[in-house]
């Protein structure tokens, strides 16, 4: 196996069986090594080797603080390449399409907030910051691929209305944000207890960042729906853990941070049909990330970007 090359001293995954996974959207690959009745993941991160190191300085922070993240048996961060613990098949989202009992998962994955919330030490030393300017950095993804005919003036229009807006995401505690919070980024261990039967990946674009961002994540799903009473039992079990939170603060953040993240989720599906000929995202999941952007922008906060979408990109 050649990837193994990467690793001399582990000779015993050298004759290992490769069995590629299913990827994501980004551009990582995986596979499951077999050997010796042992198995492991390779994550082959070569074509965005700059994710590596910050993939194993918050894996091992998680689980210094008591969360499940994979074990790292392996790291090559020049090449790209991680053999880490394998947590089996058993994401959120696959478990929910075999009718796994939906509200079970869901309020596993806000107790993991929760907690993480919880902690004092939730947030690495020196971690990035996930502040406005970086979040309308983000969004400018569907400017460039939603919406590419504006002018100059109408892009710094949608720049001002952003700017309005997103500081006011931030008047709610920060803690580590993992980014890419959802169901299949969840996988179930059901051999551990309380919240470290949920395994976590997919966090190495982690900031420290507004707490409501990870809720807007899991609860609002680009791919799939979420019914709206679970959204709301799931919302008010997170506040009865937080009943110091300003609740106004904390409804104004998760308006923002969803029309935030929706309009920066329609850019990435845009860019993926247009310039890797990825269409599925786009056909499977824009018109529901689309609904959810427009159920974000009723909130009063919002109106000047409502106002811009309406003009240019047509949500209403």
């Amino acid at each position: 196996m050649a990837e193994s090359r990467a690793f001399p001293g582990l000779a015993h995954w050298k004759t290992a069986a490769c069995e590629p996974l299913t990827g994501d959207a980004s551009a990582r690959k995986y596979f499951r090594l077999r050997a010796e009745q042992q198995t492991a993941i390779l994550m082959d991160a070569s074509q965005v080797p700059d994710s590596v190191a910050p993939f194993v300085r918050i894996a091992k922070h998680l689980r210094k603080i008591g969360f499940s993240a994979p074990k790292l048996y392996l790291h090559d961060a020049a090449g790209g390449l991680l053999l880490l613990e394998d947590f089996g098949d058993d994401t959120f989202a696959k478990l929910l399409e075999k009718s796994v009992e939906t509200e079970k998962l869901f309020t596993l994955a806000a107790d993991v907030l929760i907690a993480l919330h919880r902690h004092p030490q939730a947030v690495p030393e020196n971690l990035r910051a996930y502040h406005p300017e970086k979040m309308l950095e983000d969004i400018e993804l569907f400017v460039q691929w939603r919406t590419p005919n504006v002018t100059a003036l109408e892009k710094e229009d949608f720049r001002a209305a952003w700017r309005a807006v997103l500081p006011l995401a931030h008047r709610v505690p920060a803690s580590l944000l993992l980014r890419d919070y959802h169901v299949a980024n969840l996988m179930l261990l059901p051999s551990r207890t309380g919240i470290q039967q949920a395994g976590l990946l997919d966090f190495q674009d982690a900031y420290r960042g507004p707490v409501t961002y990870d809720l807007v994540s899991l609860l609002e799903d680009a791919r799939r729906d979420v019914p709206e009473a679970l959204q709301k039992k799931l919302l008010a079990r997170y506040l009865a853990a937080f009943p110091a939170l300003d609740r106004e603060a904390f409804e104004t953040s998760l308006a923002i941070l969803a029309a935030q993240r929706h309009t920066r989720v329609l850019g990435i599906f845009e860019r993926l049909a247009r310039h890797e000929g990825k269409l599925d995202y786009r056909r499977l999941h824009s018109p529901r990330v689309e609904r959810l952007l427009q159920k974000a922008l009723r909130h009063p906060i919002l109106a000047d970007v409502k106002n811009w979408m309406e003009r240019h990109a047509h949500t209403d």
